[in-house]
């Protein structure tokens, strides 16, 4: 019989449908992309072309190599000149779009991938988004920063060359601010993190735990609302990405790769997303909200009953997943 679990951070209920359970192994793709050369003359993240890109705004590497490189995004979803403007009209509201779109070039190699780095280029990845994500929050316009990675075209990408964005927005989403409020709710009920209680009953339980390192803990939620759906988890209590300290970027990076080795290596590099959920900005240093990763791998499709309800079906077993992902060697 399938059974109904509960999202205890987002509230969502999940169908797990263990009567159409997949084996983890059937999730693996059987087609491949033509390989990626090291280098595209097409490829405006590519070295060489860096007058290709708009305007640089943080560099890893001196002037004439460079191991990561922020720009602006040629085609920004935001912009950030201007002032924020409400507009109300009625029923109608608007603001005027003033926010930061940047783009994290990973790596100079063409056809890097994250999960195949060494540990430093990794690091240094981690290093730029703090750095970059440092930098939004002080512009007073910026209520949230979303750092986020498209993988694969089923996962969104529209460059091949390994990157990851950044999107700081003049407003608060309305899935960060239903998780903080469901985070707040919870704190005030049992003066206990919801988060922190998660990470603590699922190291505990040791079934959904797919890696842990000595500042992290990679595990796929009870609840996870499709197969392989992951969460990262930092073990100290920290409400905002920017709490992040140069141990915990060096463990991090380790969690991260591994984690995507695995991936790699377990699914045959699927197409995934993952994103880096924080507090709103001016919420940070609270005891209430706990930063985390997710990374969805795409491995499944959302179908008619989830976009009609808002409730998932998970064909995966979470326990059977976390298993599959852990005995993955890399």
């Amino acid at each position: 019989m399938s059974e109904l679990r509960q999202n205890l951070i987002s509230r969502d209920w999940v169908i797990i449908a263990t009567e159409r359970a997949k084996r983890p192994e059937e999730f693996v793709k059987h087609t491949r992309p033509a390989p990626l050369p090291d280098f595209s003359e097409k490829c405006p993240f590519c070295p060489g072309h860096e007058d290709k890109t708009p305007p640089e705004t943080f560099r890893i590497g001196d002037k004439r190599s460079w191991q990561v490189r922020v720009v602006y995004n040629k085609f920004a979803a935001l912009t950030p000149e201007g002032e924020r403007v409400r507009k109300i009209n009625g029923i109608y509201r608007s603001m005027t779009g003033v926010g930061i779109h940047e783009v994290i070039i990973e790596h100079p190699r063409h056809n890097a991938l994250t999960g195949l780095m060494t540990e430093p280029e990794v690091t240094n990845i981690i290093r730029a988004y703090k750095d970059r994500y440092l930098s939004a929050q002080k512009d007073k316009r910026i209520e949230s920063i979303t750092i986020f990675k498209n993988h694969g075209v089923s996962a969104g990408t529209s460059l091949e060359h390994t990157h990851s964005q950044l999107i700081a927005t003049p407003i608060v989403p309305p899935q960060v601010r239903s998780r903080t409020e469901q985070a707040v709710n919870y704190f005030d009920d049992t003066g206990e993190c919801i988060f922190c209680h998660t990470l603590k009953g699922e190291l505990e339980a040791k079934e959904r735990i797919i890696l842990e390192t000595e500042h992290f803990a990679a595990f796929i939620p009870y609840a996870a609302l499709s197969p392989f759906h992951i969460w990262i988890f930092p073990r100290r209590h920290m409400s905002s990405f920017v709490e992040i300290n140069e141990a915990e970027i060096k463990d991090f990076a380790i969690n991260l790769k591994a984690t995507l080795a695995k991936l790699y290596y377990g699914l045959d590099n699927p197409d995934f997303n993952y994103s880096v959920r924080s507090i709103p900005v001016d919420e940070k240093g609270s005891d209430y909200f706990h930063w985390y990763i997710s990374l969805i791998p795409r491995v499944s499709q959302t179908a008619g009953f989830e976009l009609g309800s808002g409730m998932f079906v998970n064909v995966a077993l979470p326990e059977a997943s976390a298993k599959f992902l852990r005995e993955v060697k890399v």
